[in-house]
């Protein structure tokens, strides 16, 4: 096991960051997009789905966004048919980036991604660029208590690779083929699951100054705010 106590920083500027943008809404579609692409889009089936959608609903959204979300993902919208691409780039001081995308017009999204890249003074690759740099896994965060012994012993049996041990957090990552039933037997001790995904891990992380850190930063936000986007990978420590 490994940890280090960077979490509660990077946790208070995103959760600033998400109030002062309004992105509650949009955090909320993409977890449950990405849920439902990952595991299918029955929630009685789907731990990762069941729990995007309750947290979409703890900030009020409409259940014809949340249907929505999981259509588009499973490919039920009539008349629209979604591409889903990963661009790969290097933003500023060689920080490697990637970008998973749903689309329904790639030519526009490209050029939204790529103009990102160039205006932050980085620049958009080509396929496997970057990628070399990450190995998939599944990411369950979850906020430590009385329990944590309880936390670590039932990861493990079920299939935890690693946990990250940080102020208040304990990040478990495990393989992606285990995650659905490490969510499940994680959600059943009741403890509050901050974040929960597949996603991609830095196998090498870069570490830079806060200049650069603040540039990189913006350009994360940037591609974030693109409708086309799910999700952000980068490899800045």
């Amino acid at each position: 096991m490994s940890g280090h106590n960077k979490w509660s920083k990077i946790k208070y500027v995103k959760a600033k960051s998400d109030a002062i943008k309004g992105k509650q809404f949009t955090k909320a579609v993409r977890d449950i997009t990405v849920a439902a692409k990952n595991g299918g889009g029955d929630p009685e089936q789907n731990a990762a789905l069941r729990l995007a959608i309750d947290k979409a609903k703890e900030v009020s959204m409409p259940q014809a966004n949340i249907q929505r979300a999981i259509d588009k993902a499973t490919g039920n919208l009539e008349g629209v048919v979604y591409e889903e691409l990963t661009y790969e780039g290097y933003g500023p001081s060689g920080v490697a980036i990637m970008a998973e995308v749903m689309t329904d017009n790639k030519n526009r999204t490209v050029a939204n991604i790529r103009h990102a890249f160039t205006k932050a003074g980085g620049n958009l690759g080509t396929s496997g660029s970057v990628s070399w740099m990450f190995e998939k896994k599944g990411v369950i965060s979850v906020n430590k208590d009385e329990r944590e012994e309880e936390i670590m012993e039932t990861a493990m049996e079920y299939g935890a690779e690693d946990i990250k041990e940080f102020d208040e957090v304990l990040v478990i990552e495990s393989a992606p083929e285990d995650f659905n039933a490490l969510l499940e037997a994680i959600s059943g001790l009741g403890v509050e699951i901050l974040e929960s995904n597949i996603d991609y891990i830095a196998t090498n992380e870069i570490d830079v100054d806060d200049e650069i850190a603040e540039k990189v930063e913006r350009l994360i936000d940037t591609l974030e705010d693109d409708d086309d986007v799910q999700n952000v990978i980068h490899n800045m420590a």
